[in-house]
């Protein structure tokens, strides 16, 4: 029971990465961005560690991504309206995504340059 209570939930996430991949350019961007880090990693023998340390900007971006979408499906549903608010909770959830898109695209620069140039 409980496998299949996990699978079902699994199922439900799956389908929202889908979803989200589907109807936001911004997510498919990532995407491809991180397609792009994974395959510069492989090619300059990056150590696990770095390896792991992009894993994590790379989910952190996706996960910022997928919360951002669903704030803004949650507002638009709460307010189908043009509302001031609203707006601000839609552009601070935006900002939460560049935030962190910008941390981690230093962290790759910080991994990535001096093998670039070594």
């Amino acid at each position: 029971m409980i496998l299949k209570k996990f699978a079902r939930s699994f199922s439900f996430a799956s389908k929202g990465i889908a979803t989200t991949f589907r109807s936001q350019f911004n997510m498919r961007f990532h995407f491809f961005a991180a397609l792009v880090v994974l395959i510069t990693a492989f090619a300059l023998k990056i150590s696990s560690l770095e390896l792991c340390i992009l894993l994590f900007c790379i989910s952190s971006v996706i996960g910022a991504e997928l919360i951002n979408t669903s704030i803004e499906i949650n507002v638009d549903l709460a307010m189908p309206e043009r509302n001031e608010r609203a707006g601000q909770a839609k552009d601070i959830a935006a900002a939460a995504v560049l935030v962190v898109s910008f941390v981690s695209a230093i962290i790759g620069c910080i991994i990535f340059l001096p093998k670039i140039f070594a």
